[in-house]
């Protein structure tokens, strides 16, 4: 008796709009959540309700990377992993926030994650000297490391612009977001309208070079917008810098979505977990904030804010 077609025939792929629907829910949800901790008048839900956010985050995210790492048939320290991510987060935010050390200065901060991150590394070395049944200590150690500073060190640059010294971090923070995010949008929008001429089809085969300039318009129009309405809260902002900061954290966010889609291609998976319905897991809503997160910081400490 032949199987009805309806029966054996494989469910569809949902369409592009449905997918863009969802991953803009999934956003706006979350980030609805984390700008109203942000933004609380009472200063222990703004502090220690960002925290842990970035804690959560930080320890998803890199429990995801050490499950990509694991799925490549790869060893990794992962519990050792976690818990120093776990740490380094919350040093950092006391640190920060003068609650550990004498100040919360810049320099200090950089100080301790300098240290920490010794401490790390030789802390590694001595599980390895324990471990009956690894016999890759270097690959072990290198791929742990490398986790700790992908996911949490990188995460950390997003405090610092949240508490930097002297301004109100939260618009810059605010500001670094949203440009992030227009870039996704751009160029998801626009690469699914227009997309022709693929960039890295071996790496990432749904990213073109339409998708690409879609970033940068988004991000540099919506930088432009943001300084018009917000830029008196912003010290040293202007349009020149909006341009400039559109621009090349347009530019970062695809680099670090392509970086991450390297990742999941090696590890064989598509997304790097399911936490969110329409994006992936936590590693995919992070990818383009990770390395946007240190030029903002750069920009903020070198550039806007300079003697």
């Amino acid at each position: 008796m032949e199987t009805p077609p309806s029966a054996s025939a494989p469910a569809l792929p949902p369409s592009k709009a449905k997918v863009f629907v969802r991953r803009l829910v999934s956003s706006l949800v979350l980030w609805t959540i984390v700008l109203t901790a942000l933004f609380s008048k009472y200063r222990t839900v703004s502090d220690y309700g960002f925290v842990l956010i970035m804690v959560v985050l930080a320890v998803s995210g890199l429990a995801e990377f050490y499950g990509l790492v694991e799925k490549r048939e790869l060893v990794c320290f992962k519990g050792w992993g976690i818990f120093g991510g776990l740490l380094l987060m919350i040093g950092t935010f006391l640190n920060l926030t003068g609650n550990l050390g004498t100040s919360g200065t810049p320099a200090r901060v950089n100080d301790f994650e300098t240290s920490f991150l010794i401490l790390f590394v030789l802390g590694l070395c001595l599980c390895q000297f324990f471990s009956r049944s690894n016999t890759a200590g270097i690959l072990a150690i290198s791929t742990t490391l490398f986790g700790l500073m992908y996911v949490p060190w990188l995460l950390n640059f997003i405090q610092k612009i949240n508490f930097f010294p002297g301004v109100d971090g939260h618009y810059y923070l605010l500001y670094f977001v949203l440009i992030t995010k227009f870039s996704d949008t751009g160029a998801y929008s626009v690469g699914s309208l227009i997309g022709r001429h693929k960039m890295i089809p071996r790496i990432s085969p749904g990213k073109t070079w339409e998708g690409f300039g879609g970033a940068i318009l988004f991000s540099t129009l919506a930088s432009l917008l943001f300084v018009h309405f917000f830029g008196h809260k912003m010290a040293g902002m202007n349009w020149k810098h909006a341009i400039i900061l559109g621009v090349t954290l347009s530019v970062s966010a695809v680099v670090g979505d392509l970086i991450e889609s390297l990742f999941k291609r090696e590890a064989g998976v598509k997304d790097s977990g399911k936490f969110f319905p329409g994006i992936g897991g936590i590693l995919d809503l992070l990818d383009s904030l990770l390395f946007n997160a240190p030029i903002m910081y750069l920009y903020l400490r070198h550039v806007l804010t300079r003697p």
